[in-house]
């Protein structure tokens, strides 16, 4: 059997009256590809937040590793490292390319300013971005700034492999990229899970078709602040559950409620 790596249970979430995650289950196992799916402020991204650690439970229990974790990501020992992708990139503006994604490694290592650098290029070799240490962000295109980001998620520490990360979150990676830079991206999520130096389990929350179709090896579908659906990615066309037939055929008419 695979090995969990993450489970939720019972997590509930809540912004003033309006209830955003409902008692939710979910299990992330090791070396799987997770793509979460479902319409606008269904709660995807505030799972993310939730597994990452950045936001609190109202209720329910977040377990690494079958370890309890007590609150936020900094309240206690983590077993695990997680680096979270934000949908805008998140880049430091102020500092270049290399200072971005060695960022963990000048805060967090004694390693020396020239191996970080040789750490930043090979990493940055790994997503196609060669030469690029000396620029800053905004010198950069939207699809550059993106596998910038990557390239920081999975960046190691030779000195304690227990900080190289073991899941990595993406919130939305193909967000505003035109469909030949999505594409590009799409194929980087997959060839980080399998390549040497990059990390093989990951969960996704996007709504773009093309990306579900191209990342995930299993889908679950949010709406109401629960799991209507989950399944492996080949299922989405022969399914019968009528919500992931609506969302994959952009109709209007169906269970989703349209957004006034």
């Amino acid at each position: 059997m695979r090995e969990p790596l993450i489970q939720l249970k019972g997590i509930c979430k809540s912004f003033g009256d309006q209830v955003i995650l409902d008692g939710i289950d979910l299990t992330i196992y090791k070396g799987e590809a997770l793509v979460i799916i479902g319409p606008s402020g269904t709660g995807k991204s505030t799972i993310l937040r939730i597994i990452a650690g950045l936001l609190p439970p109202d209720a329910g229990e977040v377990e690494i590793k079958g370890t309890p974790r007590p609150g936020l990501v900094e309240d206690g020992e983590n077993p695990m490292r997680i680096a979270l992708v934000f949908q805008q990139s998140a880049l430091f503006d102020s500092l270049t390319v290399e200072e971005n994604v060695g960022f963990f490694l000048h805060e967090h290592s004694l390693l020396s300013p020239s191996a970080i650098r040789q750490l930043v290029e090979e990493k940055l070799a790994m997503v196609g971005l060669q030469g690029i240490c000396d620029r800053y962000p905004s010198q950069l295109s939207g699809g550059m700034r993106k596998r910038v980001s990557f390239a920081r998620a999975i960046m190691s520490n030779p000195e304690n492999p227990q900080d190289d990360p073991e899941i990595i979150l993406y919130d939305e990676p193909t967000a505003g990229l035109d469909p030949v830079a999505s594409t590009v991206v799409e194929n980087l999520v997959r060839h980080l899970q399998t390549v040497k130096g990059g990390c093989d389990t990951y969960v996704m929350v996007t709504h773009q078709q093309s990306t579900i179709r191209r990342t995930a090896d299993r889908i679950v579908m949010l709406y109401e602040g629960k799991v209507q659906w989950q399944g492996r990615v080949d299922e989405i066309d022969t399914t019968d559950n009528e919500m992931v037939k609506q969302f994959f055929t952009a109709s209007v008419q169906g269970p989703i409620k349209l957004l006034e």
